[in-house]
């Protein structure tokens, strides 16, 4: 059982080891974050960022913490306005291919219109990430359009009737 946390202050630290744990995991698929956010100050002024944005409510950050309350990964909302947000989640090489993704998605799609009444998840990926995008068409997400993430091919997903 998979427990979603939204963002606090407290969680600092364990998002920082969680994501220096996995750095070189998830530079594979994404762009690394750079040094400077490793940094104790540099990641103490990233998390007090997020934190004043959550606070404003343009964006939902979460925590994904597995049965013993270990941070495996995160999952957040994005941008949200007029009923709907983009979906960004990062699930810990320990966990990746367990379903871990797939359940989060599934759980923050609730949340997210129970929670924060949103209507509609957009989410974007590139083509050759194959586990995220079954992530997505698992959750009944449909592809809506071709993008470019970061030099490379990518897909445009949405999500509507989110607490279904």
């Amino acid at each position: 059982m998979l427990t979603l946390e939204r963002l606090r202050a407290d969680h600092a630290d364990a998002v920082l080891a969680f994501e220096r744990e996995n750095r070189e995991y998830f530079a594979r698929t994404v762009p690394d974050r750079g040094d400077e956010y490793f940094t104790p100050a540099g990641f103490a002024a990233r998390h007090a960022a997020l934190l004043a944005e959550q606070d404003a409510g343009v964006c939902h950050f979460h925590v994904v913490l597995n049965e013993e309350g270990r941070l495996v990964g995160r999952i957040n909302l994005l941008d949200a306005e007029d009923g709907s947000a983009e979906l960004g989640y990062r699930i810990g090489e320990r966990a990746a291919g367990k379903g871990v993704a797939t359940a989060a998605v599934a759980q923050v799609c609730r949340m997210a219109a129970a929670t924060y009444g949103l209507t509609s998840l957009v989410a974007v990926t590139t083509l050759d990430n194959l586990g995220s995008r079954t992530v997505l068409e698992r959750n009944a997400f449909v592809v809506v359009g071709d993008t470019t993430i970061d030099g490379q091919a990518g897909v445009r997903y949405r999500r509507e009737h989110l607490g279904h």
